[in-house]
């Protein structure tokens, strides 16, 4: 049973009786929850997919951007509800990984923490103590998009696009900036990291830092490109994610 709440922050691609175990999935800085559309064509039909809908885009175009990645996570939380009850594996890549490990604490917090955390390029939190440099300009924000994912370009010379997609890669990169980062309580759960091997924002050996925040299992897989490695290699991705899937299933993810 659903509530609007959790409606307006989730978007769900699959979820039925069927789907036993439930994969929530957090955009990156400046995406949407339709990036992972195509997720459920690669995974179980006992897998549930769904990602979150940040405020500030697409259905949400209207709603106020968050005070800051504390309150994002907080609200998210909040809005997983009866879900978080169920057995659930959070992914994140980039700026959504830093959010889905905020939530993943508060809902062991909880008493109901995931069954894995798997996130996706960008540092541990106490490697981004004192908050990231990040672009603050239009200009030099959009030259950063798409010095990572050129795809992103057109977007930004199109006029009308560039104002409604502006905002939000805007407000986000304002949390990321934002971000203490810092120590953090351990999580219980495994985490399981990846990593684009040409990454020029992060490389391997910095993401084997999550290995930190654990007192599960840890394991980190390199995947060939860069930052935006996801949708290029994204059946070698959800094969992998198939395997952490499998032993969730199983009962033997924290081995």
């Amino acid at each position: 049973m659903t509530n609007s709440v959790e409606e307006r922050w989730v978007r769900r691609f699959r979820d039925d009786d069927e789907s036993a175990t439930k994969l929530v999935c957090f955009p990156h800085a400046g995406s949407v929850a339709g990036q992972y559309r195509t997720w459920p064509r690669g995974l179980p039909p006992d897998i549930g997919v769904m990602a979150v809908r940040y405020p500030g885009r697409e259905e949400r175009f209207d709603d106020p951007f968050p005070s800051g990645l504390e309150a994002l996570a907080d609200d998210i939380a909040d809005a997983l509800g009866e879900l978080a009850r169920q057995r659930m594996v959070l992914f994140g890549h980039c700026f959504g990984a830093t959010v889905a490990h905020e939530v993943a604490l508060r809902l062991q917090d909880r008493g109901y923490p995931p069954a894995v955390l798997c996130v996706s390029g960008t540092k541990p939190p106490h490697a981004l103590a004192g908050g990231r440099m990040v672009p603050t300009t239009d200009e030099d924000i959009i030259a950063h998009v798409v010095s990572l994912d050129a795809s992103r370009a057109p977007a930004f010379e199109n006029p009308i696009l560039r104002e409604a997609v502006l905002p939000a890669v805007r407000d986000d990169y304002r949390l990321v900036g934002g971000y203490s980062g810092g120590s953090r309580p351990p999580l219980t759960c495994p985490i399981h990291a990846y990593a684009g091997a040409d990454d020029t924002e992060v490389t391997p050996e910095e993401i084997r830092g999550w290995a930190d925040m654990t007192q599960g299992a840890f394991r980190l897989r390199v995947l060939p490109g860069g930052h935006f490695y996801l949708k290029p290699e994204e059946d070698a991705l959800l094969a992998d994610l198939r395997q952490v899937l499998d032993l969730v299933g199983s009962g033997t993810a924290t081995v």
